[in-house]
């Protein structure tokens, strides 16, 4: 039988698993934007909110089988517990670009993402 050791092992597992697959995406995001590839940052940006819902909604007993970090962000922007500042940058990082491949509002995703993962998962 299991001990609460091994369970704890698990949990403490998880946590880092989420936490370093939210800083690989930033860092991703980074490297993209030194790169000056500002597409692939806001989509890793996005990939590491979209991490931070999925988490997010697993403790919230609610799991979500998307693989969209797009959809994920959609969904929960309309969660009446969230505060008004991630709801913000929820709603930007789902902005589509327009023809110049530039966002509609003048934001950085991915000091936004991190702080949107902060918090959510606080």
């Amino acid at each position: 039988m299991p001990s609460s050791r091994d369970d704890n092992r698990k949990g403490i597992i998880h946590i880092v698993n989420f936490t370093l697959e939210i800083d690989k995406e930033i860092t991703r995001a980074q490297q993209a934007r030194q790169r000056g590839n500002e597409g692939q940052a806001r989509v890793c940006a996005r990939r590491a909110a979209g991490i931070a819902v999925r988490e997010h909604l697993k403790r919230k007993g609610a799991p979500s089988s998307s693989p969209s970090a797009i959809d994920l962000l959609n969904l929960i922007k309309d969660d009446p517990i969230l505060s008004p500042e991630l709801k913000l940058i929820a709603s930007h990082l789902t902005l589509r670009v327009n023809e110049e491949f530039k966002l509609p509002v003048k934001v950085d995703l991915i000091a936004e993402a991190k702080v949107f993962c902060e918090e959510l998962l606080k």
